[in-house]
């Protein structure tokens, strides 16, 4: 059994045992079908201490909830996922400092992110102020390149790093060029349009001689070359931006059970995902990949996360 499947099957587990998820049924309704993996009361998916400042973070600071008007009850939702993991550290700087420092152990303090309308030193669906990708808009959540989530961290050298991160749970992806789709190539060569020069710009990603068909434009390295060029272009604009850094750092949330897609081989390069995306880097130590459990290692030990650690271990480790 894969891992997706896996996770159905715990997830349907827990909704039977009427636990986790405050005794409410599976049978919610995804793509105009019942499913058991489906809660009946979405907001139920919501780990249940950080339920109603989840839905007024969301309200206050205009984002939209991937597919809908409300969270998801999608028990394998990545946006559900990642909520129930950061916001209940975003207003702790010292949990979330020890998570960085726990992968990378060079920061001095995190800083809180202004854009919100109360700053915590995590922010969710984050975009920039102004669209500087040619996607003509910057909504969070909808329709533009955004980021999972974002810290802002200073660094021993006395930088501003910038961290976002994107989160996978049970995603994986088929071969499928984002270059050539649509009726006479129209989609693809849209996209090419908005990203090829800025890819050819660009200081991290390594430029091409043909983009049409290659690694940029096939998932899961389609999203992580828009979320690069938006990193390196808010830099380049900070004067402008809300979010002003000096440097940025990817962080690549994905579980390591997850072979369908860390292990998969690459049509588009014949590699796993992690080798294809780091050749595709000039600065290796601006990527890192990292499992959500090995994430939260730092916080084990601090009694006041222990009620969410068990939750995490139950829900998703």
């Amino acid at each position: 059994m894969n891992y997706k499947n896996q996770q159905y099957a715990r997830q349907e587990v827990l909704i039977e045992e009427e636990k986790v998820f405050n005794s409410v049924a599976g049978g919610g309704r995804f793509r105009d079908k019942p499913r058991p993996f489906v809660l009946q009361e979405p907001e139920a998916n919501l780990y249940a201490p950080i339920r109603e400042k989840v839905k007024a973070y969301f309200t206050d600071n205009h984002i939209h909830w991937w597919g809908g008007k409300e969270p998801s009850g999608h028990t394998l939702s990545s946006q559900i996922a990642c909520l129930n993991h950061l916001i209940p550290i975003m207003d702790d700087p010292q949990a979330v400092l020890a998570l960085v420092n726990g992968i990378r152990n060079e920061f001095t303090e995190v800083l809180p992110i202004s854009c919100d309308r109360h700053p915590a030193y995590i922010s969710v669906e984050v975009v920039s102020r102004s669209d500087h990708l040619n996607e003509g808009r910057s909504t969070r959540g909808a329709n533009c390149t955004s980021v999972d989530a974002l810290v802002m961290a200073k660094h021993q050298s006395g930088k501003t790093i910038m961290i976002p991160i994107e989160w996978k749970y049970t995603e994986s992806y088929p071969t499928f060029g984002k270059s050539s789709e649509g009726d006479m190539n129209r989609k693809g060569l849209e996209r090419q349009r908005k990203y090829n020069q800025l890819i050819d710009d660009s200081v991290q990603l390594v430029s091409l001689d043909v983009y049409e068909g290659s690694v940029y434009y096939q998932d899961p390295f389609y999203q992580l070359m828009r979320q690069t060029l938006w990193a390196e272009q808010v830099i380049r604009h900070k004067d402008t931006e809300c979010i002003k850094a000096d440097d940025y750092w990817h962080i690549h949330i994905v579980p390591k059970a997850n072979k369908a897609l860390l292990s998969c081989k690459y049509k588009v390069s014949g590699k796993s995902m992690e080798e294809t995306w780091r050749s595709m880097l000039n600065d290796q130590s601006k990527y890192s990949i990292v499992d959500p459990e090995d994430l939260f290692l730092p916080l084990y030990r601090k009694t006041d996360y222990i009620a969410l650690i068990e939750y995490l271990k139950a829900r998703y480790w």
